[in-house]
């Protein structure tokens, strides 16, 4: 059950309209790094998690991220309210009123027009939210870094938001927002080693033979090397003649048929056999013509 409260968990203060502002505020409003995609992510991962900690905590952070949309949607309201009325009663001349939503060298216009200066669930480039963002898989120790990724993530596009902007009361409440992502990977990081263990995500040991070994495959450039590729952890294979077939067998790909499967296929390869020896003569050639003559006088 929900109860909203009408005030805002962060008070959102903006110095001056800008609808070419707001539409680069939709990224975290409609976007794959959005707040709607984080907080239906937990929201939905809390619905089927039995660990009692972690349902809580999922249920708390989600139920945040619908703060932190009403927030950011408050933004980009704030940010259109000029020109939201100026265009709904017509009172600039219309190159004027062209001037001041497409001046911002983005698609501000397409929000202008198409939805009234609003809060549409897209994100700054007019692309509809979907719920194809959220890569839920119901393995916890899966979806907890999943999860810190997706904060991450927000954070960037934070911070670039407020790189965008001078305006004083945008830029706090967009750090607001910024560093409560900051807060939500701790919880998460915590959340996922207070699991033990929790690599490999899920149940199943990867094969020993294969779990610590390195494949060197791109060659030709500067071959790197550190942590993640060499020292006593890691096999590294370069040479490529043990980088296939590695499970000792002739690296070709077979399938048991039965005898009607086998007869039905050999038809069809006699049927389709292509002559290496045919000369045909192709329509591309036909359409090619011939090329002019051309004359000197």
């Amino acid at each position: 059950m929900f109860a909203h409260n009408k005030r805002l968990q962060y008070t959102v203060r903006v110095s001056e309209t800008n609808p070419g502002l707001a539409n680069l505020m939709l990224e975290q409003f409609g976007g794959p790094q959005g707040e709607l995609a984080a907080a239906l992510r937990y929201f939905t991962q809390a619905l089927s998690e039995d660990d009692p900690g972690r349902k809580d905590m999922l249920f708390d952070i989600a139920t945040e991220e619908l703060s932190h949309l009403e927030i950011i949607g408050n933004i980009v309201a704030m940010l259109n309210k000029g020109a939201k009325g100026r265009l709904a009663e017509g009172i600039d001349s219309e190159a004027e009123m062209y001037r001041a939503i497409s001046g911002g060298g983005n698609d501000s216009h397409v929000t202008q027009l198409l939805y009234g200066g609003g809060t549409p669930l897209i994100n700054s480039a007019g692309v509809p939210w979907t719920a194809a963002y959220i890569d839920t898989i119901g393995e916890p120790t899966a979806d907890l870094r999943s999860n810190i990724a997706a904060e991450a993530r927000a954070k960037i596009v934070y911070e670039r938001l407020i790189n965008l902007t001078d305006d004083p009361g945008v830029k706090d409440a967009l750090t607001f927002l910024m560093t409560r992502e900051v807060a939500h990977q701790k919880s998460f990081e915590k959340a996922l080693y207070a699991i033990q263990p929790n690599f490999p995500p899920g149940k199943l040991a990867g094969r020993p033979e294969f779990a610590s070994v390195y494949f060197d495959m791109s060659q030709g450039g500067p071959e790197l090397q550190g942590s993640w590729n060499s020292g006593d952890k890691w096999q590294s294979v370069s040479d490529r003649e043990d980088q296939y077939a590695v499970d000792g067998g002739d690296g070709s790909a077979s399938v048991g048929l039965t005898a009607e499967e086998d007869t039905a296929l050999n038809q069809m390869a006699a049927r389709t056999l292509s002559d290496p020896d045919a000369e045909p003569l192709t329509g591309a050639e036909l359409g090619a013509g011939t090329a002019p003559i051309s004359t000197q006088i």
